[in-house]
């Protein structure tokens, strides 16, 4: 293996003298996985043939732990940069597998846990994607909140009773203690054709209206529907023209969506239906052009946020989605808008191509820096000056200075789940954390530009290493580099929380970064209270009580 001239001198930085190993990690053909630090490998090795730098002892020999290379005075770890390796998968009957692998260079002793090199000013951040599987809460629970924000509004989820049940303990709200959202169960009917899709429609929208008399139904289509086929676009305008009422489509499978993309894909269809701003723009009384802000928060968030810009001069024209649905804001040429959550790609592409705004790309107010972040990129779109912005995120993080105590030099993983991931690093790693890995399971670079462009300037101010990004992560391989790395932390889904814990993980779910109030600089203390409660806990526990498995427990079952 030959070493990329960027890790060269980091090679070349080690005693000559000494006997080094050089291992190349990364993820081959065959989808290996490994750990910052050694091979997380199970049932399979990697053959690592190469020389190392000038005065180095070359390696060859096989990997299936760090324990192979004991001998070595060092160890370097190529993660990350480009070097060409020669790798061998021993289920692929020794052929080799000649594989590209990014480099960033780690240097460690055998017997210490691994170091990491602080960036260098050319380094960047490292993608990959891994199954293309959604490992990730139901995107149809977006209703739970949008329910709550547009006020006049009806939900109907069209789906099975697997989707009810998820509804029901999801929400925590029976679906008969009548809210403004319902099932339409599909039955036996549906399914075969037997039934009329628009005659079932018609009579529970027709009962609706009759019922609740809203000013918008918006009909969330659940996997059943995707595989079925059910044309409920075209179904849509017909039932709105003999109900008079809008009927807004909005697409919230699992197959395609991820968690939190279900509001995502409410308010891009929501955005269509926002009424055009006449050309030229009408004499606006403000000093600057017109500012829409889309994604859904609570009430009283969004009022903190707009007070933050009325600060800056800043009269915010509208909101996606607004209160009341004949609230939706008038957008076109010349309107400027801007998002608050980083899964809302999809939205922002409708009201750049459709409806012809202007997009301001930006970090995401998540966290005093983001917030300042988010504040700065809207008063240089509108040609305004920010003023006391550096002042008022020191303040937060005063704010939060017992809590920073905290997680000062921890390390955290975030497994990947409702796409708020690289914003919630970036804050980390301003907060003092070093962020081994961000699972996410859609990455819109194009959208996210800004904030990738803040973790990276934030981890490099910091001194810290930059994270592995990887999209659609696998779960399995996943929980090995976890289990290797050892993280501090873990931001994980539900279905791993506990098996995670049994091994002396902290977790914390990551659905509960999606429903607490974490926007803007008054919301910092509630997003570190999330993030330093697993480890309050656990430092307040009786020591023998600090783990799920039991002392002396076989050795076999701790493995298993």
């Amino acid at each position: 293996m030959v070493a990329s001239s960027r890790c060269a001198s980091v090679v070349t930085a080690v005693a000559a003298t000494a006997t080094v190993a050089v291992i190349a990690l990364g993820t081959t053909e065959k989808s290996l996985g490994f750990a910052t630090g050694a091979p997380a490998l199970r049932r399979s090795s990697v053959r690592v043939e190469g020389a190392a730098a000038d005065g180095m002892t070359p390696i060859v020999g096989v990997a299936s732990s760090s324990s192979q290379f004991a001998g070595a005075d060092k160890v370097l770890i190529l993660i990350g940069g480009v070097a060409a390796v020669k790798l061998s998968h021993s289920r692929n009957r020794g052929r080799f597998i000649q594989s590209k692998v990014r480099v960033q260079a780690l240097v460690a002793t055998t017997n210490s846990a691994v170091q990491p090199v602080v960036n260098d000013e050319t380094a960047e951040l490292s993608f990959e994607c891994e199954t293309g599987n959604y490992h990730t809460f139901c995107p149809i629970s977006c209703v739970s909140w949008l329910y709550q924000k547009i006020q006049d509004s009806f939900f109907l989820v069209i789906g099975t009773k697997t989707c009810g049940y998820f509804l029901q303990n999801a929400m925590g709200v029976m679906i008969f203690a009548e809210p403004r959202y319902a099932m339409a169960e599909l039955e036996e009917g549906d399914i075969s054709a037997q039934l009329n899709d628009i005659t079932e429609l018609r009579r529970l929208c027709t009962q609706i209206k009759k019922d609740r008399n809203p000013s918008v139904i918006v009909w969330i289509a659940t996997c059943t529907t995707e595989i079925i086929k059910m044309d409920m676009e075209g179904i849509a305008p017909k039932l709105e023209a003999e109900l008079d009422i809008p009927i807004i489509v909005a697409r919230a499978n699992g197959l395609d969506y991820a968690f939190t993309q279900g509001e995502d894909s409410v308010l891009a269809a929501m955005a269509a239906k926002c009424p055009d701003l006449p050309a030229p723009l009408p004499a606006n009384p403000q000093p600057h052009a017109p500012l829409v802000i889309f994604g859904s928060l609570p009430d009283s968030v969004a009022k903190q946020l707009e007070l933050e810009l009325k600060r800056q001069g800043i009269t915010v024209s509208g909101w996606l989605p607004s209160s009341r649905y004949a609230d939706l804001p008038s957008v076109g040429e010349g309107v400027y808008v801007v998002g608050i959550n980083p899964f809302l790609s999809r939205t922002a592409a409708t009201l750049m191509r459709r409806k012809k705004c202007k997009l301001i790309n930006t970090a995401f107010p998540i966290g005093p820096d983001g917030t300042r972040a988010w504040v700065e990129a809207i008063c240089k779109a509108l040609g305004i000056e920010p003023q006391g912005l550096e002042e008022r995120e020191q303040k937060a993080w005063d704010s939060i200075k017992d809590y920073l105590d905290i997680v000062k030099d921890k390390s955290i993983f975030f497994m990947g789940d409702n796409l708020m991931e690289v914003s919630l690093a970036r804050c980390m790693v301003r907060a003092g954390m070093t962020v081994l890995e961000v699972g996410i399971p859609y990455m819109d670079t194009r959208y996210q530009a800004a904030e990738l462009a803040l973790l990276t300037k934030t981890c490099k101010e910091m001194g810290k290493p930059l994270p592995r990004i990887v999209e659609k992560p696998d779960n399995y391989m996943q929980v090995q580099r976890i289990k290797e790395m050892k993280p501090d932390l873990a931001i994980t889904g539900m279905a791993h929380a506990n098996p995670l814990e049994a091994r002396g993980i902290n977790t914390k779910w990551s659905v509960e970064f999606t429903f607490q109030q974490i926007h803007g600089f008054t919301n910092v203390r509630d997003l570190f209270e999330l993030v330093t409660r697993p480890l309050r806990r656990n430092k307040s526990l009786p020591e023998e009580w600090q783990t799920f498995v039991k002392d002396g427990a076989p050795a076999k079952k701790l493995e298993a």
